[in-house]
């Protein structure tokens, strides 16, 4: 199956380029370029943008069980954690890969940069 977004692509862990090569070298690092068209993936930083929004879907998906749980059977707080700890951490564990993949593909669709801090000031112009 071959997918045409770049998007679509760093979600798999193919090069957002040409879908062919791996984006990733180890579990979250990125590799430092791709093996079939040589695109440099050591120059863009994916950040911190993945675990956020990772967290955050996880987050949402646990509460409601979490909630009915205590609603209908009102455990005591270490079956709570027997329970949701680990799912919570497996959930972030799975998704996390794939979230980074999508969010460097999103960055790669759009030619994200770094910003850099412009210092300098404009002259002024005399209005006569």
């Amino acid at each position: 199956m071959r997918i045409n977004s770049p998007v679509g692509r760093g979600f798999l862990g193919k090069c957002p380029n040409c879908g062919e090569g791996r984006l990733f070298a180890g579990y979250l690092t990125f590799a430092e370029a791709c093996e079939s068209c040589s695109t440099q993936f050591n120059q863009d930083d994916a950040g911190d943008g993945p675990a956020v929004l990772v967290m955050s879907v996880v987050g949402f998906l646990i509460i409601v069980p979490v909630l009915a749980v205590e609603k209908i059977f009102q455990p005591p707080i270490w079956v709570h954690s027997l329970l949701w700890l680990p799912l919570a951490t497996i959930l972030v564990v799975v998704l996390l890969r794939p979230f980074r993949g999508l969010w460097y593909g999103l960055m790669f669709k759009h030619d994200a940069r770094p910003g850099v801090l412009d210092t300098s000031r404009p002259e002024e112009e005399d209005n006569q």
